[in-house]
């Protein structure tokens, strides 16, 4: 049994158990937030593991869009936050006492990141869906597990995916990471602080199910 097969069976036992079992709904810890919100029970999730945390004041800005160096460094986390061999300065735009500093350098190692032909990480960069979901096709791909294939040619907007996002779209599509809406994935679309949590606990819930 691979490991998107164990994924599924994980998923579907918990939809199983959530229709058996009418529990409440966890108190959100952040004031922007609600109870029954889409996402709140993956942001909750994220930040009792200590994946993804709020942006102060008690908020998580769950519609702030997500950028380059907070998709790495959630990957990092989820890795176990592994030290990077290298210590030094890897790309221009990166000076290593940034908090995002060793979880680049770890990416870069692993080749979850190659930056720009610039020498450039650009971590401010709003990151676009296509775009994470190569980050977590790459992770995976580091980590020596079975990508999957998922089928685009479902989705009406399946061309305006870019030629070098093909198999990371596939993948992501594939083991349930991304999902479409109305028949769209929306690959040039930017995605949002929560968007990642909820594609993070699809990666992390199924694995530990």
């Amino acid at each position: 049994m691979n490991i998107w097969t164990q994924r599924l069976k994980a998923g579907l036992c918990a939809l199983c158990l959530a229709a058996a079992f009418l529990t409440p709904a966890l108190a959100s810890s952040y004031t922007d937030v609600a109870d029954d919100a889409w996402y709140a029970s993956a942001v909750e999730s994220m930040r009792t593991q200590g994946i993804m945390q709020g942006t102060g004041g008690g908020t998580f800005s769950p519609d702030l869009i997500t950028d380059r160096a907070t998709v790495v460094t959630v990957l990092w986390k989820i890795a176990g936050s592994p030290a990077a061999a290298e210590t030094g300065q890897i790309f221009s735009d990166v000076p290593t006492d940034r908090w995002y500093a060793q979880a680049v350098a770890w990416a870069y190692e692993l080749g979850i990141t190659t930056g720009t032909d610039k020498g450039e990480f650009r971590p401010a960069d709003q990151i676009t869906r296509e775009q994470l979901a190569v980050f977590f096709y790459r992770y995976d791909l580091s980590l020596g597990h079975e990508t999957a294939s998922g089928i685009l040619d479902l989705y009406v907007d399946a061309d305006q995916v870019s030629s070098w996002a093909v198999d990371g779209m596939r993948h992501a599509i594939g083991a349930g990471i991304v999902e479409g809406s109305d028949y769209q994935l929306s690959p040039q679309a930017t995605a949002t602080r929560a968007e990642l949590a909820v594609m993070l606990d699809r990666v992390l819930t199924p694995a530990a199910g």
